[in-house]
């Protein structure tokens, strides 16, 4: 009989699917703040990105990027093109604040950096339109 860690961990495939679905998800809200106020806008003034302002070509790729992640298409290349944008986003926006991610408001550049590079590794996995096109 198979153990309970057995089990459970025949399920790491669906859970890195969720979470690759969920983190995008959320990813793409941080996109659609900075194009269209949505779910809500930018501090201070809750507005929006300037056209092809830096902050806008991020809000692009944030909501259309997280996208294809989200749905599993192209995944490799745009995880990697993601991660690239959230180190940017952390060396510019965070790193001369200070070395301490939690004191210099970078802990979600840094851990979106390191999921999107992971995925840009590993691939969609289950569920996703690019396993789909293996078969």
């Amino acid at each position: 009989m198979n153990t309970l860690t057995e089990r459970f961990s025949s399920h790491a495939p669906k859970l890195l699917a969720v979470l690759r679905i969920t983190s995008a998800f959320m990813f793409i809200q941080t996109g659609t703040m900075k194009l269209f106020a949505f779910p809500m806008g930018m501090p201070p003034d809750n507005g929006t990105a300037e056209l092809f302002t830096q902050i806008w070509f991020a809000g692009v790729l944030e909501t259309f990027g997280g996208l294809l992640v989200m749905i599993g298409l192209f995944t490799r290349p745009v995880a990697f093109l993601l991660s690239g944008t959230m180190a940017v986003a952390y060396f510019q926006g965070h790193a001369h604040l200070s070395f301490w991610t939690v004191e210099n408001g970078g802990m979600a550049a840094v851990l979106y950096c390191f999921l999107w590079l992971y995925y840009s590794a590993a691939g969609a996995g289950e569920w996703s339109i690019d396993q789909m096109m293996k078969k």
